[in-house]
């Protein structure tokens, strides 16, 4: 049996998730003096840019033999979303291994996939491997709170620009199939509130312009669209949630006092909007609703993302074809989907940069965000060579 335990690169990954880097108000301190020890142990230069105040992106760097050349950029997040700890089997910041599965926040999402990059460097570094192409590992914070502040403002910066990246890895999910999953886009995500005013009184009566028919009507149209979304996974067993539009009531606000008609009412909706929706089709859909349900129905959103064209995933991507080849060539599958949620790819896509989101993680269910999360230490173990065969591939293009 393997004696995972006392693996170099599972002690390293442990070592890693056992850093609180759990919102909220998190302190990437800890992580930031881990991932420089990380650098110097590689023999790589690693820098630290806070464009933002206390959300430092560390960069550390393996130069090519052509640095002149496009580089890859590896990319994943120091931080982890929240655990209740009551529900955990095992402590979720301990990293501890029980029948050969760690348990931990962040073991999926997505500590192990920077450590898979580190590793798999450590590797190719130790068998004397040059690549032709600089490869670039960014760490960066506040990604499972949008990335806004993260990444999302670091690729506007010249510092983004002067790494000159021309691919991008980022995190995907993980398959409980034999093969893996890439993910070459994201739906749009739009968070919209819908404002429904209407005459105020006595809880008694039935007052003209009422804001209960109002929000009924707009909560009717929603709803109505998410069955559509349903009724189109049922029936075609090919789709995935990826490729539908989701559509969900997520907060209701209004009222004082059960006797008392409020002045407005508000619905709030979580839509991620499928590739194939046009984006001004659905928001005029949206102004007829208010339109009809009655009179000063408004909408405003929260979150309006705007459109980013999936990455190509045929011949007339180079870095595509070499990271296919490099799979076939170790016997692992892939499927190429739309990812469900939101990820920092799509603010490296949104400047043109083709970016792909794979989890090199199979035969396990995914878990993310989930009371203990978990990865069976063989699974991370082999996503260490299935990078360390990749990025030759994508660096020597």
């Amino acid at each position: 049996m393997p004696d995972y335990a006392n693996d170099p690169a599972i002690k390293n990954l442990q070592a890693y998730l056992r850093i609180k880097s759990v919102h909220p108000n998190i302190n990437y301190d800890e992580c930031i003096d881990y991932l420089k020890r990380q650098a110097s142990e590689l023999g790589l230069p690693a820098v630290v840019y806070e464009v933002v105040p206390k959300k430092p992106i560390l960069i550390m760097t393996w130069e090519g033999l052509e640095p002149s050349l496009p580089s890859i950029l590896l990319n994943s997040h120091m931080d982890v979303v929240p655990v209740f700890e009551k529900s955990w089997n095992y402590p979720p910041f301990e990293a501890r291994i029980v029948n050969d599965i760690i348990y931990a926040r962040g073991v999926q999402d997505m500590k192990s996939v920077g450590i898979q990059y580190i590793e798999a460097i450590r590797r190719l570094k130790n068998k004397g491997t040059r690549l032709k192409r600089t490869v670039h590992l960014s760490f960066v914070p506040d990604e499972e709170v949008g990335g806004r502040q993260g990444l999302g403002t670091f690729v506007k910066t010249e510092h983004f620009k002067k790494l000159n990246v021309g691919f991008a890895l980022d995190e995907g999910l993980a398959s409980a199939e034999d093969y893996l999953v890439v993910y070459n886009g994201e739906r749009t995500i739009w968070h919209v509130s819908v404002i429904c005013p209407g005459k105020s009184g006595h809880g008694s009566l039935l007052l003209p312009d009422n804001n209960g028919e109002k929000i009924r009507y707009i909560i009717d149209k929603f709803m109505d669209l998410r069955q559509e979304s349903k009724k189109k996974l049922e029936s075609d067993p090919e789709l995935t949630i990826g490729d539908v539009t989701s559509v969900n009531l997520t907060i209701l606000r209004g009222g004082i006092q059960n006797n008392i008609i409020p002045e407005k009412l508000v619905a709030s909706f979580d839509i991620r909007l499928a590739l194939s929706v046009n984006l001004d089709d659905f928001e005029n859909m949206i102004k007829q609703w208010c339109k009809e349900a009655g009179d000063g129905v408004t909408y405003e959103f929260e979150q309006k993302d705007e459109y980013v064209p999936p990455t190509s995933v045929d011949e007339t991507n180079v870095y595509w074809t070499a990271f296919k080849t490099a799979l076939d060539q170790i016997n692992i599958g892939v499927k190429v989907r739309t990812f469900p949620g939101g990820t920092d790819s799509r603010y490296v896509r949104l400047e043109g940069v083709p970016a792909l989101g794979m989890s090199p993680l199979r035969r396990v269910q995914s878990a993310l965000h989930e009371h203990n999360e978990s990865l069976p230490a063989s699974v991370f173990l082999e996503g260490i060579a299935v990078y360390e065969a990749v990025l030759p591939a994508i660096a020597n293009v």
